[in-house]
């Protein structure tokens, strides 16, 4: 097993006896509950067939029985696999307060086989219809069940829209109209026009999202859905969906309509939305106001199952968007700013390079960036992630500070599955992408384990996040350089944190944050103290504090 722990023993020593009990204290210790903002938020992000097989009754579907290469075929992980783990607070435990899953329309049936092995669609971004639900994963009733009780232990749901590409051609999928798609050229990323009008790769239809022309439905859709005992129903509701919003049946609205769907009859709280720069930024905020107006419909139907006034929120791919680059994307030839075409926050690719900058060179400028240039829009930051083949640590040899600078750096947090557990990011026997969607290793979480003693530390920190909307959302407050300590403040809510500090008995001078009398609790080593003369004396094994004031 690559090393997880840092340098000091005591710490790993005191977590791997941590309790479950002890994780969380952090969840009912506020007098008063913190709302849910999705600037602040803890999001989990897994690859759904690579997670827990909950149903092994579901494995193979569709005549999927080729052998493929190794991890490039299903491996069983589904929504049961999901739902067993909120209900055993996995997720709560680890402070998350937001899952986004993979796409989970049915994908092509065949594979294909272009270098590296046969392959399936088990990641979900291969679509063959976007009206149903890919049976490997489970059924409409157990999506259903998926996102009702993560709202109940108030966990939201974010799926993932791919309105770019169809999925490839193979001999059991045919490819969609020429009034659909195109399947060449392929882009050379040179330009504006040849990132969106061509094929991200060999083999991959791109949909004509440029054209408002009147179109036909595939045929293959049409004798799909006839087959299947629904087509008068689908072609019914389109034409209603058309009528509405007074739009051409154009390829890019029909894939609106689809995915819209989902928000209007399950009540997912939001979208990643997958290759954004490779389609025209209009098309987004067309998307952004149908995707409104279906949650506003949800919520009306649904008066029961509303969780809070947030509307619903849009993250986007920009393939290699930074943080540094504020609100404009920029082409070699264009400019783009995608968070006025319809996105609430954009995926960050640049801490995952931030390894040779100090949390507080990189706090305070992703802090200054945050308040000022983006204008109440966020990023959402990772460390691993299903298609970077850099991580920050690829290696798994300090998870341990990995998991610090993620879960405390300013913005929204995405924990990919396994960095909690240092799943291994290098297989044997496996080429390419494959070896950053292995399964998921639970085996590895055993009672005072190293593994487990990691878990513990993401956990303390998760928690401490969910609870307090300030460390993702707040405005951040140097106190001292050296050991490093810091408060981030927003609205009501304020926090200190505290890094390097000295293992045992520590003076925390916090006389500008909270005045004499005020009791403070240590939300990572679980006990409290009050303010005495402007400091708070602490004696705790650990270099971490996350102070949190209590009633």
């Amino acid at each position: 097993m690559k090393k997880i722990l840092f340098s000091i023993g005591i710490a790993s020593l005191f977590l791997s006896s941590c309790s479950k009990t002890t994780t969380q204290v952090t969840q009912t210790i506020h007098s008063e509950k913190q709302p849910f903002v999705w600037n602040a938020a803890n999001v989990y992000f897994l690859l759904t067939d690579r997670f827990e097989n909950g149903d092994k009754k579901n494995d193979i579907n569709y005549g999927r029985t080729a052998e493929t290469a190794k991890l490039r075929g299903f491996e069983g992980g589904d929504f049961r696999g999901i739902i067993n783990k909120i209900e055993d607070n996995y997720f709560s435990d680890l402070g998350v307060n937001a899952i986004w899953m993979t796409p989970i329309v049915e994908q092509i049936h065949g594979f294909v086989d272009e270098g590296q092995g046969k392959t399936y669609g088990f990641h979900g971004y291969w679509t063959k219809d976007w009206t149903s639900i890919d049976k490997n994963w489970g059924s409409d009733k157990e999506l259903q069940e998926l996102i009702d009780k993560a709202h109940s232990k108030g966990i939201r749901i974010m799926l993932d829209a791919v309105i770019n590409h169809t999925g490839p051609v193979t001999s059991s999928d045919g490819v969609f109209p020429a009034d659909w798609v195109r399947v060449s050229p392929q882009c050379t990323y040179d330009s504006y026009k040849m990132t969106i009008e061509c094929t991200l790769v060999k083999n991959l239809p791109d949909i004509l999202t440029e054209s408002e022309n009147d179109v036909m439905l595939p045929p293959q859709l049409l004798a799909k859905w006839s087959k299947e005992g629904r087509l008068e129903k689908e072609v019914a509701e389109l034409n209603a969906f058309f009528l509405k919003y007074n739009l051409p049946k154009a390829p890019k609205y029909y894939i609106m309509k689809w995915l819209s769907d989902y928000i209007r009859t399950y009540g997912i709280d939001g979208y990643r939305v997958d290759t954004v720069k490779h389609t025209e930024e209009d098309v987004w905020k067309k998307f952004e106001e149908i995707c409104q107006d279906a949650f506003t419909s949800y919520k009306a139907a649904n008066p029961s199952k509303v969780l809070d006034e947030n509307k619903f929120f849009l993250l986007g791919e920009v393939y290699n968007y930074s943080i540094n680059d504020g609100q404009q994307f920029h082409f070699p030839d264009k400019a783009v700013n995608y968070f006025e075409n319809g996105f609430d926050a954009l995926i960050n690719f640049d801490l995952r390079s931030t390894q040779q900058e100090s949390n507080q060179a990189l706090f305070n400028r992703y802090n200054d960036i945050l308040q000022h240039k983006m204008k109440g829009k966020s990023v959402m930051s990772y460390i691993t992630s299903h298609d970077d083949g850099s991580p920050f640590d690829k290696n798994r040899e300090d998870s341990w500070e990995a998991g610090t600078r993620l879960l405390l750096t300013p913005g929204i947090s995405q924990i990919y599955y396994g960095d909690e557990t240092a799943r291994s990011l290098e297989i044997e026997g496996v080429d390419g992408d494959a070896n950053l969607r292995s399964k998921m290793n639970w085996s590895d979480i055993q009672p005072n384990s190293e593994t487990e003693s990691l878990l513990n530390h993401y956990r303390k920190l998760g928690q401490f996040r969910r609870n307090h909307p300030a460390v993702g959302a707040g405005n951040q407050t140097d106190l001292q350089n050296s050991p490093y300590l810091f408060t981030r403040k927003y609205k009501t809510d304020e926090v200190v944190i505290g890094l390097k500090m000295p293992i045992g008995v520590k003076t925390i001078n916090i006389d500008s944050v909270w005045k004499d009398g005020t009791k403070v609790r240590d939300a990572y080593a679980g006990i409290s103290g009050k303010v005495i003369n402007g400091q708070l004396k602490l004696d705790t094994p650990f270099e971490i504090v996350l102070l949190e004031k209590i009633e």
